[in-house]
């Protein structure tokens, strides 16, 4: 297996554990009332969201990555009268 596509596997997993991390950190954010143990977890998980960009933005580059096309105004707008 050639190597780049090696280290795209590997980047794509990391992303991946880390999104899956994230969402854990916010359930514990919200059930938790020890505010010292609330701000630990919320440092915890700004620093792993500011990693989670860093690797996103070098997968970007390297093409291990490609984001979603961008939505047009109208999608914008129609998701927002959805909701509201």
């Amino acid at each position: 297996m050639p190597q780049q596509i090696q280290d795209k596997e590997m980047v794509n997993d990391i992303l991946s554990s880390v999104k899956s991390s994230l969402t854990t950190y916010a359930n514990i954010i919200g059930e938790t009332s020890n505010q010292q143990l609330r701000q630990t977890i919320q440092q915890i998980r700004n620093a792993d969201e500011q990693f989670q960009y860093q690797l996103y933005q070098m997968a970007e580059q390297k093409g291990f990555y490609k984001a979603a096309a961008q939505a047009d105004q109208s999608d914008i707008q129609t998701v927002k009268s959805q909701l509201g």
